[in-house]
């Protein structure tokens, strides 16, 4: 199954017999859109419209843990992530399409999450909200029937902290976030710059196009592949905090290349000061 729908496809299958059922991840990464502007917020974005029918799922409540030893968006806790998509009306015979406000980066965590907790069938709208052409919906949606989804964890792969670093030397791991962060020029967030030694810098901002939409899969494998995906060494991604890496196992997903991710990502790794820290475009 593709890993992405299309506006088109979407309203197509909203039209049909099992329609999906519709998740609006609506999250900014800076917490205002500028300075001394109020910090964003997905649930009034979402208020103000959405594809009709769909159930807002916010981010960093429900598909993160507290910000801690393990990263700022740590896995959230399975019982709670679970009780969550039943609300939205998740079942594990319905389809589900997720989509957010057009980055992709929150609409792939969600992805990632309902995918490791064994949904058999979620796709992220390509290209966001801002590709849906079809009439939207304000306000809240009427609270949608109950669904019967038990999540199963570890259904899809995952490293720690060491397991990522041992991916670093036998197989690829892939670093997610912009190349000044890669190579330690800049970190305004995190407590120091740099990467993981011997992970490859992928910012996945390069994965898209101008109107955020995905490239070809065909450019997606080449890209990858000059990168180090050579289809028989394991592939592993990180980012900042594991919601721009979701997108780019998301992106090697189109490609046709199986990816694990570091949830705790750079936010977990670069907290403890004894794992080493590499600088410059140099992977070591």
């Amino acid at each position: 199954m593709n890993a992405i729908i299309s506006a088109s496809e979407l309203a197509s299958d909203l039209a049909g017999e099992n329609p999906p059922v519709l998740l609006d991840i609506r999250w900014q990464l800076s917490t205002a859109k500028a300075a001394g502007e109020p910090p964003f917020d997905g649930r009034a974005e979402y208020a103000a419209g959405h594809v009709p029918g769909a159930v807002f799922v916010d981010l960093d409540a429900d598909l993160a843990g507290p910000a801690g030893p393990g990263g700022r968006h740590p896995l959230p806790d399975v019982e709670r992530f679970g009780a969550v998509m039943r609300a939205a009306g998740v079942s594990a015979d319905r389809p589900v399409v997720v989509y957010d406000g057009g980055q992709g980066w929150a609409a792939a965590r969600a992805w990632w999450l309902l995918r490791w907790t064994g949904h058999p069938e979620v796709r992220v709208l390509d290209g966001g909200l801002a590709a849906w052409t079809g009439e939207l919906e304000s306000g809240e949606v009427t609270a949608p029937v109950a669904g019967t989804f038990t999540p199963v964890p570890e259904s899809v792969g995952r490293v720690d902290a060491d397991g990522a670093a041992a991916l670093a030397r036998s197989g690829l791991l892939l670093d997610a976030r912009a190349a000044e962060r890669y190579r330690g020029d800049v970190e305004p967030i995190d407590r120091v710059g740099g990467h993981i030694p011997g992970a490859v810098s992928a910012p996945t901002t390069e994965n898209v196009a101008a109107d955020g939409r995905f490239l070809p899969a065909d450019e997606l494998a080449a890209r990858f592949k000059s990168l180090g995906a050579s289809g028989t060494s394991e592939v592993g991604v990180y980012c900042g905090s594991g919601v721009s890496g979701a997108h780019q196992v998301l992106a090697l997903a189109v490609a046709g290349v199986p990816a694990t991710l570091y949830v705790g990502s750079w936010s977990e790794w670069s907290s403890d000061p004894e794992r080493p820290v590499a600088t410059g475009p140099d992977p070591q």
